[in-house]
């Protein structure tokens, strides 16, 4: 593993698969030596108690980080912090920096790291109301920072700082500081009177500061001479800091200052012409190459630069001025200044753009060679190099989804698919098409399940074919888009050739067990089903595992066997409970079984709780998983149907239509669906439309109720008109009987559709 990331947080670390971080990240930076200290800013930012929420916004340069370290060195309070950065654009992983900060404060509810570490966890229906609701209830004061948010573009992650804005518990405090955008829908924090604005005009030093910042600086000006420099830069203080550099270095005074009018053109020829040129060649070279690095460390500055030495040049730096940051305690890991940094590469891509991605694929082959893939990966991304990114996509993809950043991993196959690497790396196609039909997206798996398709046609050397088919079997055997015999032998053919005791022969080895059980062989379906609970409870494929006990739990009760259909279905659960995967779509089967277990046992009240669990993962469970998702919603049909609820019912075999139209060839699932459609038009019971009624649409836009979003805000972010949210949001009003927005959350909170 990379030294700049190790596991954090202070308890059930090796029970965090999510929290595989970089520590510097959560460290508060140092407040330097030589800054001015800004007390009437700090002692403004303590006491505005009354506004939870502080939103500091300005361009770069103006000391957002400085202001909020001094302030959190000069306060009683405890401060968690976060500094963002571009990998964190992903709502799991941004929430797990915080959910660690949180708790480094005070410890906070373990269902937190639950929600964040599943794979199958809804963000806004699970993992923000869980965080939202621990923040709410610390005891603790604390400030938490996160800092440059800017770079935040992915709604989710925006839409859960808006959430947390909501549940800054009293005596706390959000400060959310980055260079602009919109951050938070601040309109309504204005009108309720609890948030606390700082942007440039307060963020410029006065003169006194400026005064101050040459004196620190060892520099004799005259009071004329630091109002003028003053007045020329507008009290930008990073203009008044490359002023210092400037005069340090002998420059004349005339021209020792620079303005900042939001061009930040005028800046880099002001660093290139007064700056750079006054420095040796040997140390411009090294500052604008290395530039290309987010952090820097004297071994990897070698080789990227390669040269020796680098160490002491960055000690060398970090003494002689304020642009470079120091990211721990031993200064190992230093990164430039975001605005400097931003100068230099501006001059790089001016004086040698050629150089850029030479660069970044030393960077990458750096990160490689020391342990740290991921870091890798975003480097050969920058460099363009399609198919070493391909490469890493490909090992990386499934570890990352299966530790929950769903995001990051859709991130990395955008890129791919947006370079065309998707057809001529026909297993990063395979795994591009399966992450998407196991989240229920099935419009993106069924396209790129085409790609990874042609792709293999078009494979020229045999030893890649012969090294993509298993996987491309198991791709088809999941979709079953050509019925259950070509399922079988797709599946049939992944198992022969998949390595035995992986992840995917565990998998392959629950599709042939479906397929067998879909063609009416239950018994060659058991014995699949136990291979595979043995194969994967080594292997550690638990999704398999958790799935084909519940298929045996099924069969079991087939045959009458109901203490046995127990057993199977208490170790399922106890392996979804273990390895955190109770919220992942595919495994809905799980509570199907339960509740039918439940009404055996004659107990009502537990067979509603459990279809309500299922309730809210069955959106997800698509027709891209055609036989989960058919045999899922027939079982849990069969519970409605007991208890009386022929809505509920109807509703559920209006899904299973649906999913055998796409899917005709299912076997017994389409004949037991049949059989069931002819009981329902029997059946006697309620057929009003209440919450058991709604569909998998209405249960979808559920979690974006309790949030401030308007309806088409809510329709930007589900990428639907806002006609269809506002008639989609009515139809749930009917359902629950409710008349008003308010009403329906505490209506779907209290049938436990929504988490408290």
């Amino acid at each position: 593993m990379s030294a700049v990331r190790q596991q954090v947080g202070r308890r059930h670390r090796a029970d965090r698969p999510g929290a595989d971080l970089v520590v510097s990240k959560l460290r508060r930076p140092v407040v330097r030596l030589g800054t001015v200290r800004r007390s009437p800013l700090i002692e403004r930012l303590a006491r505005g108690d009354s506004r939870p929420v502080v939103l500091m916004v300005a361009p770069p340069g103006y000391g957002k980080t400085t202001l909020l370290s001094q302030w959190a060195e000069r306060s009683d309070r405890a401060f968690a912090w976060v500094s963002v950065d571009e990998a964190d654009d992903d709502p799991k992983v941004l929430l797990s920096y915080v959910a660690e900060a949180l708790d480094a404060v005070e410890p906070i509810d373990a269902r937190v790291f639950d929600a964040l570490a599943s794979p199958g966890s809804s963000v806004t229906g699970s993992v923000v109301p869980r965080l939202a609701a621990a923040f709410a209830s610390m005891s603790t004061p604390v400030v938490l920072v996160l800092d440059d948010v800017h770079l935040l573009q992915d709604r989710a992650c925006r839409a859960a700082l808006s959430v947390l804005a909501d549940h800054v518990p009293s005596g706390s405090r959000l400060v959310l500081a980055g260079r602009g955008g919109p951050l938070l829908r601040v309109a309504r924090l204005r009108a309720e009177g609890r948030i606390l604005e700082i942007g440039p005009r307060e963020l410029s030093l006065t003169a006194e500061e400026a005064s101050a910042l040459f004196r620190t600086a060892g520099l004799t000006l005259g009071e004329q001479e630091v109002a003028a420099l003053h007045e020329r830069t507008e009290g930008w203080p990073a203009g008044l800091y490359l002023a210092v550099l400037y005069l340090r270095e002998g420059g004349p005074l005339a021209s020792a200052a620079v303005s900042f009018g939001g061009d930040d053109r005028l800046v880099s020829e002001y660093v290139e012409s007064e700056f750079l040129v006054r420095i040796s060649r040997r140390q411009r070279l090294f500052l604008t190459r290395s530039a290309v690095l987010e952090r820097m460390r004297g071994p990897l500055c070698d080789a990227v630069l390669e040269q020796t030495g680098s160490a002491m040049v960055l000690a060398d730096l970090e003494q002689s001025n304020l642009l470079l940051v120091p990211l721990d305690r031993r200064k190992v890991w230093y990164r430039y200044h975001h605005l400097f940094r931003d100068m230099l590469l501006a001059e790089l891509e001016r004086m040698e753009p050629e150089l850029m991605p030479v660069l970044h694929r030393r960077a990458a082959q750096w990160y490689e060679d020391s342990g740290a893939p991921a870091e890798a990966l975003g480097y050969w991304i920058m460099a363009g190099d399609v198919d070493a990114a391909a490469r890493l996509v490909g090992a990386l993809a499934f570890p990352t989804f299966m530790r929950g950043r769903a995001a990051t991993v859709e991130r990395w196959f955008g890129w791919l698919e947006d370079h065309g690497a998707m057809e001529s790396h026909p297993a990063v196609a395979v795994l591009a098409a399966m992450v998407p039909a196991l989240t229920g997206n099935p419009a993106v798996a069924e396209r790129r399940a085409e790609i990874a398709e042609r792709a293999v046609t078009v494979a020229s050397r045999p030893d890649e074919v012969a090294s993509i088919e298993p996987r491309l079997a198991l791709m088809r055997a999941l979709l079953c888009r050509d019925g259950i015999d070509q399922m079988r032998v797709d599946a049939e053919l992944a198992t022969q050739l998949l390595a035995s005791g992986s992840f995917w022969r565990v998998s392959s080895l629950l599709f042939l067990g479906l397929a067998h059980l879909m063609a009416g062989d239950r018994d060659r379906a058991d014995v699949l089903f136990e291979d595979d609970v043995a194969e994967g409870s080594v292997a550690g494929g638990t999704i398999g595992v958790c799935i084909a006990l519940s298929e045996r739990s099924l069969l079991a009760m087939a045959r009458g066997d109901w203490d046995l259909s127990g057993r199977y279905l208490s170790e399922a659960r106890a392996v979804a409970r273990e390895t955190r995967i109770e919220d992942y779509p595919a495994i809905t089967i799980m509570y199907a079984v339960a509740a039918r277990l439940a009404l055996h046992q004659a107990d009502r009240s537990c067979a509603r709780a459990e279809l309500t669990r299922a309730q809210r993962l069955r959106p997800a469970l698509t027709y891209a998983v055609p036989h989960l998702a058919a045999q899922t919603r027939i079982e849990l049909a069969k519970v409605h149907l007991a208890l009386a609820d022929t809505a509920g019912a109807r509703t559920l075999m209006r899904e299973v239509h649906e999913i055998l139209r796409r899917r005709p060839g299912l076997g017994v699932f389409a004949r037991q669906a049949e059989d069931l459609r002819h009981e329902l038009s029997q059946a006697r019971g309620s057929s009003a439309r209440g919450a058991s009624a709604l569909t998998g649409a209405e249960l979808r836009l559920l979690p974006m109720l309790p949030t401030h979003l308007s309806f088409p805000e809510i329709a930007a972010e589900m990428s639907l008109s806002p006609n269809t949210i506002k008639s989609t949001v009515h139809s749930v009003y009917r359902k629950l009987g409710t008349s008003s927005r308010s009403q329906a959350v505490s209506r779907l909170r209290d049938l436990g559709l929504l988490e408290a």
